[in-house]
């Protein structure tokens, strides 16, 4: 069976390759747990050298990179190109991450009268599996792996079958900055592979992706809890806007137009709920219009550059096509395909005030508007999900936000920014469907090492004061 890549704007072949079997996985796992006994006990100086090394080499191709990504998932150019950033900025990331989060201390050990330490160190787990997603097919994954390398694991990544040359680069990328061999596996490959990975066995899998896939993972690595699993899942994120000023509402637009349709919705913060207060809305929701009529959607390298491109290819179009037409609703603005045959797709406005919808990630670029009366309404309706991920409010004073942070069920709440405002360097996931206390971003180092407790001394001291005859 063989994985083939195609490129949303023009329906065209990018790559073609043979997809993993499950004695693929076996053989690779077999070659990566002999890798990572030398690389763990390697200097953490030395795998850091490795990690920077693959940071220039992607600095070198970062035009290379950005051109393949944009060609593999329809993202315009420069959106590639701040992807390509994220990668390289992921290094020093994840490598202060690493001191702080998962560092080594020691410290007298204060119940020992005879000069004992207590000190704490952190091992890596072994060989942990990485499924990546195809929206932001490099940073994400690169994400899991950076952080684990560092931490002294190996890795058996299998990108998603929508991106599989994204993910084939970065692999060699990684050679070319001398990683050694066995320590990053690509197992390309579709859901057989996928769950033939996540049943090998590896030390943990490393997960972003849907809420259902996550879930059946979660599932299958229910009798193996020694096992860890990290899962970053999606969102049906609310935007809250209230108490806004009349200076405010052009700014609250493009908030709200970033927040929905930026990446053609396919991002995990992307809001899918526009919460706004009834009888007071008509001026903002003309601004939100009017801007989502001027939005460019257009192939990656159109000149002058796209605000979006199309969604990841025509299956996942015709979906959302479906899914919006069940919604119900009034139609603001109708999410239309832009050319037979191919998946670009017009922003979507629905209002669906007193409707019970479904509590989905609606992954692309449809926005659902609620109306209610007041903040108690809006809050209720914010909060009315399985998901946790992101929450926005715009508009407020201080004592407002702070209310909407405290009641907010979310890991990432943003004020007078759009939903998809997370920063690598803080943690990033999610509860509920979104994910399972497991963030990524800062705190991945988590996730990729565990930590070892010890009292040390350099002779054997100690005497036995009670309960002798």
């Amino acid at each position: 069976m063989s994985i083939r890549s195609i490129r949303p704007h023009d329906g065209s072949l990018l790559w073609e390759g043979p997809a993993a079997s499950a004695g693929d996985v076996a053989s690779a796992l077999e070659k990566a747990r002999a890798a990572q006994r030398d690389w763990a006990l390697a200097p953490i100086e030395d795998r850091i050298a490795i990690v920077r090394a693959y940071r220039a080499a992607v600095e070198a191709d970062a035009e290379g990179l950005a051109r393949l990504i944009a060609e593999e998932t329809g993202k315009p150019h420069w959106e590639a190109r701040t992807e390509v950033s994220s990668v390289m900025g992921k290094v020093d990331i994840s490598i202060a991450a690493h001191a702080e989060r998962t560092g080594s201390r020691s410290a007298p050990f204060k119940a020992d009268p005879h000069g004992a330490t207590q000190a704490l160190r952190h091992k890596p787990h072994g060989v942990l599996a990485v499924l990546g997603p195809y929206n932001f097919p490099a940073h994400l994954p690169n994400g899991h792996i950076v952080p684990a390398l560092i931490a002294g694991n190996a890795i058996q990544f299998k990108p998603s079958e929508k991106t599989p040359a994204t993910g084939a680069h970065m692999a060699a990328l990684w050679a070319r900055a001398g990683l050694p061999d066995g320590l990053l596996t690509v197992l390309q490959g579709g859901a057989e592979t996928g769950r033939a990975l996540a049943a090998a066995d590896t030390d943990g899998l490393l997960f972003t992706g849907s809420a259902p896939t996550g879930e059946a993972l979660a599932r299958q690595f229910a009798d193996r809890p020694g096992r860890i699993l990290a899962l970053e899942m999606g969102g049906n994120n609310p935007l809250v806007i209230w108490d806004l000023q009349a200076g405010d509402i052009e700014a609250a637009a493009a908030i709200v137009v970033q927040s929905a349709f930026l990446s053609a919705g396919q991002r995990c913060t992307c809001a899918r709920r526009l919460i706004l207060e009834d009888d007071a809305h008509e001026p903002l929701l003309d601004a939100i219009l009017a801007l989502m009529d001027r939005l460019r959607i257009d192939q990656p390298f159109a000149d002058p550059q796209p605000f979006m491109g199309p969604v990841i290819d025509n299956g996942t179009a015709d979906a959302l096509i479906a899914r919006a037409a069940a919604l119900g609703g009034k139609t603001l603005r109708p999410m239309l395909r832009l050319h037979e045959g191919l998946p670009f797709l017009t922003p979507g406005l629905i209002d669906v005030t007193g409707l019970s919808t479904p509590d989905d990630e609606l992954f692309g670029p449809l926005l659902q508007l609620v109306r209610v009366k007041d903040f108690p309404a809006a809050m209720a309706a914010a909060n009315a999900t399985r998901f946790g991920l992101s929450a926005a409010l715009v508009g407020g004073d201080r004592a407002l936000y702070d209310r909407f942070w405290a009641e907010s069920r979310a890991g990432v709440v943003n004020w007078n920014r759009p939903t998809n405002g997370a920063a690598s360097n803080a943690p990033f996931g999610g509860v509920g469907r979104s994910g399972n206390h497991r963030p990524s971003a800062w705190y991945a180092a988590d996730y990729c090492a565990w930590p070892v407790a010890s009292v040390e001394a350099e002779h054997p001291a100690l005497t036995l004061s009670q309960g002798l005859r």
